[in-house]
């Protein structure tokens, strides 16, 4: 069987325009331009998209699990729309005053995925736009890639010394991995 090739996505301000007053519905999820196209660029390189994203507004009442599917339900649609496919979405519901293990910047999201999809993280790129995203990657030697796109402009302000990849957007995150990579 071919070695498998993965990308680990942030969902809110990756994929879609995030909200401070969260993501409730399908009608707030609004992709970011180029976004559905960057996921369908990368599988057709051959690599497989995961979804690894922060839920906290399960805990917090303000969605449940079944809305969140449906949320889900739409990204996986428009995505496949362009062409593209999301391999597996891996989310935490809980509240950022959780002692889980599955809350990003702790790393049980992404290790979770390795061990389902028997993968060495040390070769996997992870796409974010906030600290946390980046700190969960570094905790188990993934690559690190910041978009500036959601709370991206801001986590570099605050983090100038970053010195990791760094792109305007999904899109051009996408272009550079299947430049330098072929799965």
């Amino acid at each position: 069987m071919p070695k498998q090739h993965y990308i680990l996505l942030d969902r809110d301000g990756v994929i879609n325009h995030d909200s401070d007053t969260f993501i409730k519905s399908p009608d707030e999820w609004i992709p970011i331009d180029g976004s559905l196209e960057a996921i369908a660029l990368l599988n057709s390189q051959g690599y497989q998209v995961i979804i690894v994203t922060n839920q906290s507004g399960v805990a917090r009442g303000l969605l449940d699990e079944p809305m969140l599917e449906q949320i889900h339900a739409k990204m996986r649609r428009l995505v496949s729309e362009k062409g593209g496919e999301i391999t597996a979405i891996y989310y935490c519901p809980h509240g950022a005053d959780s002692t889980c293990d599955c809350r990003k910047p702790k790393a049980g999201l992404l290790k979770a995925f390795a061990a389902d999809y028997n993968a060495d993280l040390t070769t996997i790129a992870v796409i974010g736009d906030s600290l946390r995203d980046l700190q969960a990657a570094e905790t188990v030697s993934a690559q690190p890639i910041l978009v500036k796109t959601g709370k991206g402009q801001k986590t570099l302000i605050d983090n100038p010394d970053l010195n990791i990849p760094t792109f305007d957007n999904l899109y051009d995150a996408a272009k550079y991995i299947t430049s330098r990579h072929t799965a």
